[in-house]
């Protein structure tokens, strides 16, 4: 049973409880009022009036059926000793006492058997025993339609509270994941503006402020500085382009991290995290963390990007699975995702895309790749670079 279906339920069975003892404890005060019946009859119905109470406020806490069995039971017991038992006809306060039983706390028991097709067998059945026995034992008390109407309209509003609860807590629900929803789009469309603009502001404190001194031929800047700050630029962007986000110590100055060799699970871990900015669930596998030379990293990275890049675009789909593997010689990814899928002979071969930003990329520090897919398959691609 998912998550509604349990609250539902717990809603139901709350609501039970509190109708049905409600008019328990009104009949019960009905039936113990001055004259309503004799102090005999009082003290043999009081012990099953706290068994009828009993159960209904463990209706409260189950779905089983026995529990409402038992309160059927144990109320009709009562609706027999109240008319059967005094040594006088019964009052009108006696009566009454009998009619809310039947009308109302038994009457609870609708609102937890509206929810499937058996248990609503079972209401139907608990209606006609209990109207029945009613009707027959307070035969001679008062008119049968006026017993009957009441059991009838207490058993109906019971219903039409058990039916109104069961129709609109799945509406609430879907009404609370719709809300959900447009919240993550809108914080997700935060972030990407707060990306971008930190973006921007980046780059105007380094590359273009770099660009804007070559621009003017480096006035007043030493050759060898001009070439340092070249250097720190470029290493700002291979940063970027992989997914980091260098922390500013002032204006035109990064954190830049200086590595020969780089461990791959912390920088997956960025490309993640940048794809799920954008909208792209990504799912790692297998090995955790792998030491690759710098100019290896750069390329697999890069190559796993644009594929990822091309899971967002073209797949028709919001999630891809990468599995990291790797041996004595070898690092491999694979990159899945169950879009839509595509002839390989369809594929533009004049397209630069996938030929020079994925297998030419690692062809140049030794590694491969390969595209497998179909239509309505989706795309599996297995990235090679050597350790």
């Amino acid at each position: 049973m998912d998550l509604i279906a349990k609250e539902r339920d717990r809603l139901l069975h709350r609501t039970a409880r509190v109708f049905g003892l409600s008019f328990t404890i009104v009949s019960l005060i009905c039936l113990s009022l001055p004259g309503s019946v004799d102090f005999t009859t009082l003290a043999i119905c009081f012990p099953f009036y706290v068994i009828l109470g009993l159960l209904q406020f463990m209706t409260g806490r189950s779905r089983s059926l026995g529990l409402v069995a038992g309160a059927y039971f144990t109320g009709l017991i009562i609706i027999i000793l109240a008319t059967a038992l005094p040594l006088n006809s019964p009052t009108p306060s006696a009566i009454s006492a009998v009619t809310q039983l039947a009308g109302g706390s038994l009457a609870s028991t609708a609102i937890v058997l509206t929810t499937d097709a058996a248990r609503r067998v079972a209401l139907a059945a608990g209606f006609i025993v209990v109207s029945l026995a009613t009707a027959l034992v307070t035969l001679t008390l008062q008119p049968i339609s006026s017993t009957l109407g009441l059991i009838v309209l207490g058993w109906t509003l019971a219903g039409l509270i058990g039916f109104w609860v069961s129709a609109g807590v799945p509406q609430v629900a879907r009404r609370i994941a719709s809300i959900g929803r447009a919240h993550r789009a809108e914080r997700q469309a935060s972030e990407t503006e707060a990306q971008r603009r930190q973006g921007a502001r980046l780059l105007h404190d380094t590359v273009l402020a770099t660009l804007t001194l070559l621009a003017h031929s480096g006035v007043g800047v030493a050759p060898a500085a001009m070439r340092q700050q070249s250097a720190d630029d470029a290493r700002l962007l291979r940063q970027l382009r992989l997914g980091a986000t260098p922390s500013p110590q002032s204006s035109g100055n990064y954190n830049l991290e200086k590595v020969e060799e780089t461990v791959l699970g912390t920088t997956l871990e960025s490309v993640k995290q940048r794809f799920g900015r954008m909208g792209l669930e990504v799912s790692w596998h297998g090995t955790g963390q792998v030491l690759l030379p710098s100019e290896v990293l750069d390329a697999f990275l890069l190559a796993l990007a644009e594929c990822l890049e091309n899971v967002r675009r073209h797949s028709g789909v919001t999630e891809a699975h990468v599995t990291i593997t790797d041996d004595e010689t070898t690092v491999r990814a694979m990159i899945t995702d169950a879009g839509v899928g595509f002839l390989l002979d369809d594929v533009d071969s004049a397209r630069l895309g996938f030929k020079e930003s994925v297998v030419g990329r690692l062809k140049e520090v030794g590694g491969r790749a390969r595209l497998f897919s179909s239509p309505g398959s989706g795309t599996t691609v297995v990235l090679e670079v050597p350790r």
